[in-house]
């Protein structure tokens, strides 16, 4: 049992040292870099042509269709592993579950469940739609239940394009939807919220933080209440983070928030000369 809270404390306190980290170290390099520019460059040729909600609209149907070109390949990888590592895990929680941390984890986990989830996106809908009153109040009503919906259908295609099959005791296949919900809701949610005033970096870093602890403690329960393999949770981690960074992407362009790209100085003829001599 003292490796199982082990777990437990790690799911908490990884998130919470690597995530502020990663925020001030690696975060400002990426969106200086020329790959985010290049994607600025594509989100203004789309926004000119198509206006704000069709650059919206596309970016959401390319980046979820990347996201499952992506998560297929790796679901077969993880499949793979399940001789190796989840049966090992499985067997491991099974002979070791105490009822009480049992019941603990069975009543977390509900947070990832579609029922709670939906009222969540509901009264989030309609409490940030009377916030954005004198905005565009119609945005907030319309990408909660979209993200949802995305979502749902997004790991619908996965799940029957891997079809690695469940865990014994339950239904949960590969990805982990708890896991994806959780971040994919409460992700768009924050950049509401974010959008909405104007919030400090640092509170903005430790709401993020805060999801993302709620992320992997959802995949833990996931695994201690014999829901999903270990292998579902970490691709429904991979796959909850990639999907929720399109929805927020979307949301960005639709509310047009989308910064230009950085002008890069390049070396005049004379210098691009004398450089290659």
């Amino acid at each position: 049992m003292t490796l199982i809270y082990a777990c437990g404390a790690f799911a908490v306190l990884v998130p919470a040292v690597l995530v502020p980290w990663l925020a001030v170290r690696w975060a400002p390099a990426v969106a200086a870099s020329r790959s985010a520019d290049r994607l600025r460059v594509a989100v203004a040729g789309l926004t000119a042509a198509v206006g704000r909600l069709g650059a919206a609209g596309a970016v959401l149907l390319a980046g979820s269709a990347a996201v499952v070109a992506l998560c297929w390949p790796l679901g077969e990888a993880l499949s793979r592993l399940e001789p190796h590592v989840d049966h090992p895990v499985f067997d491991y929680v099974h002979a070791r579950r105490a009822e009480p941390w049992a019941g603990i984890n069975s009543f977390v986990t509900a947070i990832g469940d579609r029922y709670p989830l939906k009222w969540v996106t509901v009264v989030a809908a309609v409490a940030l739609a009377v916030a954005w009153r004198r905005r565009r109040w119609w945005l907030p009503l319309v990408a909660l239940p979209l993200q949802f919906v995305v979502e749902q259908y997004t790991q619908e295609i996965l799940a029957r394009v891997v079809d690695r099959g469940h865990p014994p005791t339950d239904l949960g296949t590969y990805p982990s939807g708890g896991c994806a919900r959780v971040a994919m809701t409460f992700g768009t949610i924050l950049v509401f919220v974010a959008l909405t005033g104007r919030i400090p970096r640092r509170v903005r870093i430790g709401l993020v933080t805060g999801l993302s602890v709620l992320v992997c403690v959802e995949g833990y329960t996931r695994v201690y209440a014999e829901k999903h393999w270990f292998t579902d949770v970490i691709g429904g981690w991979i796959f909850g983070t990639l999907l929720t960074g399109v929805m927020v992407l979307a949301v960005l362009v639709a509310e047009g928030r989308v910064r230009p790209a950085t002008d890069r100085p390049t070396a005049a003829p004379r210098e691009r000369a004398t450089a290659g001599t």
